[in-house]
Parts: C-alpha cells; sequence; structure tokens
C-alpha cells in the first residue's frame, strides 16, 4: 500500500528493469493481471494497481482523477516514465494519462481498452438488452452475472464454450467492482476535459492495440479507430477465442506481444 492523495492504493511491484504500470479493467482489479506479471518481471519492474476505489485500494470522499493518481504513483515510486498497459476502462485511464502527464509515458498498450468520451453503439444497447436484459442494479450477484454474460464470455460465444474458472474468478472480481462503482459514483471523480475520444491524434509514443476476437464488436472497432488516428500504432490481429478480459483468458499470445512491444 502506498498513500497518495489521501487515499491508500494497493499494488504489486515485481521485478527490475524498465518500468509498466497494469491497469485492470473496470469489471476487475489487479488480480486479472496474475498471469502477466511473472512474465513480465523477467524483463521488467511491474507495477499493478488497484485503481482508487477497487479491489484493496482505498476511496476518502474527496475529489480526484484517476490519471492523476497514475502520475502521483510514479512520483511516489521515484520513477519518471513508465510503460502503460491497460484492458477495458484500465486502457482508458491509459490513455488518459498519456494525455494528462506526456512526460510521464513511455508507450501504451492497449488490450480491449476503452476510450474517454467514447458512446456505446446502439448495436452494443441492443446485445446487451439480449444477451442480459432488465437487471437490478442493486442485485450485485444478477449484474455481475450479466456483465460477465456480456463482457467475458461475449456475444459470439455460449457459456459453456468458456473454462467455468474463468467465469467464477470473472465473476467474483466483477460482485466486488460494483461495489466499488456504487461508491465512486458518490465521490467526485475528475474526467479529462476534453475526452480522449475527440483527442487520439495528440499520442506521440510508440502504442499497441489489439482485442479479442469474441469481444464486443464496439471495442473490436475501437482498437481499429485507435490504430488509426494515433500515430504510427501498431495493430495486432484480434486475439481468436478470446473476449473483454483477454490478458486472463489467453495469456501466452498477450505476454508475447508485450515482452516484444515494451522499451
Amino acid at each position: 500500500m502506498i498513500e497518495m492523495n489521501g487515499a491508500l492504493l494497493a499494488y504489486d511491484d515485481t521485478g527490475d528493469g524498465s518500468p509498466v504500470v497494469l491497469l485492470h479493467a473496470g469489471i476487475a482489479d489487479r488480480r486479472m493481471w496474475r498471469h502477466q506479471i511473472d512474465a513480465l518481471a523477467t524483463r521488467h519492474r511491474v507495477i499493478a494497481l488497484d485503481l482508487r476505489g477497487y479491489g484493496e485500494s482505498e476511496l476518502p470522499a474527496v475529489p480526484f482523477a484517476h490519471h492523476d493518481d497514475v502520475a502521483g504513483l510514479l512520483d511516489a515510486l521515484g520513477i519518471d516514465r513508465a510503460a502503460l498497459v491497460g484492458c477495458s476502462f484500465g486502457g482508458a485511464v491509459a490513455v488518459d494519462t498519456a494525455l494528462a502527464h506526456p512526460g510521464r509515458v513511455s508507450a501504451l498498450a492497449l488490450l480491449g481498452a476503452a476510450v474517454s468520451g467514447n458512446e456505446w453503439s446502439e448495436e452494443a444497447n441492443g446485445l446487451w438488452e439480449t444477451l442480459v436484459g432488465e437487471v437490478d442494479p442493486e442485485d450485485f450477484a444478477a449484474t455481475a452475472a450479466g456483465e460477465v454474460r456480456f463482457w467475458v464470455i461475449g456475444p459470439r460465444r455460449r457459456p459453456e464454450d468458456v473454462d467455468p474458472d474463468l467465469v467464477a474468478f470473472a465473476t467474483e472480481m466483477d460482485q466486488r467492482a460494483l461495489a466499488a462503482e456504487l461508491a465512486l459514483s458518490a465521490v467526485d471523480v475528475a474526467e479529462l476535459e476534453p475526452p480522449a475520444i475527440g483527442r487520439l491524434g495528440e499520442l506521440r509514443v510508440p502504442v499497441l492495440v489489439t482485442a479479442g476476437a469474441a469481444d464486443v464488436p464496439d471495442i473490436v472497432r475501437l482498437a481499429d479507430r485507435i490504430a488509426a488516428e494515433v500515430p504510427g500504432a501498431v495493430r495486432l490481429p484480434d486475439v481468436p477465442d478470446a473476449a473483454h478480459l483477454l490478458p486472463l483468458e489467453r495469456p501466452a499470445p498477450v505476454n508475447a506481444a508485450l515482452l516484444d512491444f515494451l522499451p
């Protein structure tokens, strides 16, 4: 744990070499990187962070921004610049950090990343209605089951197509994340202004982009947009038979791609 801006943030710090910060999905916490930490630590100092309010990190009722927390973590650890690896919401935080604190980020690896300011399509909303339907947002168990069906299994697969241990682990992480999101809704969380979706062309660091082939189509299209708008971005083929938590579901190709890309 490290105290920063009035909060205790939980993180793992493993290995030596050029620093890499892993930023988890909004339906997860830093445990989703359990297959990446040791693999990357053979060459890098790997820091897996629980974003404020998630996992084991605290959420005091004071205004903050996730991207400022990432920069503050680098300050606290004495790191000038780090590569950021982000999945889903963690990808959005990584991009926001690179735009808000450009001198602190050496590279971005975006895995099924969201982007601040992006709006979901009617197709995505329709898929949610078809796959999940109405759920009581106060029923964390039902909501987590719906989110795991939508994100972790994905619209192109059946539940029986996916490892049940992965589904169980993702469901447990998501129930904790839902509690975090409820608490976050009562706190003043600053957003990047203007948001990143209209500023991708401002990124001036190496960027790697990929997504799971079984993910929601909006995420795959967003990966295409990032690659098209970021100068020099590398768009890897979608990872076969993987949905939104592709680092957890298909670690071998993800680890190989990260080790090849990270400075």
